[in-house]
């Protein structure tokens, strides 16, 4: 079945809400899936990978989740820093339902689920956990990259989990050549997880956002 559908804002397949469990290490989540939304009724493999591996945030401040579907990353670390805003970004209004009904039943006050301009201009994030929509094509996943990692505080960083053969060392090297100090962190079966700065002449000026303690 294409996954067109999961990038449209309204996707025309039928709903049919299915209830998966993810767990985790250090968490268990029951969350509510829907098709025409990424990874219906499962977590991804690459998502996963990237909840058991990544770093934790290195500095404080408001946490972003890119291309979010029904929420797994957001949920997660709105869970593991529940004194944080945690942000989910998505163009699929389906997603962003489904990311607030599983907020709400998991009793998380602190998840912000919005569409790209919903997000306010002067939010800076201090993290950004992604993974990010690689079949949307290479120059707008190239847009959407650069337009949120341009929203990172200075000292802030974005962990984003890509498979190999889906070009992640390629990535990694047009983030360095756009400025973006970019280094592997990890490479877990066939999936890398990327570690992106802000570019250094990103200035000095931006504001962390709201709500920066943990």
């Amino acid at each position: 079945m294409s996954g067109s559908h999961y990038f449209s804002s309204a996707p025309e397949v039928a709903s049919e809400r299915r209830p998966i469990t993810v767990s985790l290490p250090d968490l268990t989540l029951e969350l509510t899936t829907d098709t025409g939304v990424f990874s219906h009724g499962r977590l991804d493999p690459g998502t996963r990978i990237l909840l058991e591996h990544a770093p934790q945030p290195r500095v404080r401040g408001p946490i972003l989740d890119v291309g979010c579907g029904y929420g797994p990353i957001a949920l997660t670390w709105a869970t593991r820093r529940k004194r944080l805003p945690v942000w989910a970004v998505d163009v699929n209004e389906r997603a962003l339902e489904l990311v607030r009904l599983n907020a709400e039943a998991l009793r998380l006050g602190n998840v912000h689920a919005a569409l790209p301009d919903d997000v306010p201009e002067d939010l800076r994030f201090a993290t950004i956990y992604s993974n990010p929509p690689i079949r949307i094509g290479k120059a707008e996943l190239r847009r959407l990259l650069t337009h949120w990692l341009g929203r990172l505080t200075p000292d802030g960083s974005a962990f984003l989990v890509v498979q190999k053969h889906l070009g992640s060392d390629s990535l990694q090297k047009w983030l360095n050549e756009q400025g973006h100090p970019t280094s592997r962190v990890t490479s877990v079966n066939g999936f890398r997880i990327l570690e992106a700065r802000p570019r250094p002449d990103a200035g000095e000026g931006s504001e962390s956002g709201r709500g920066t303690t943990s």
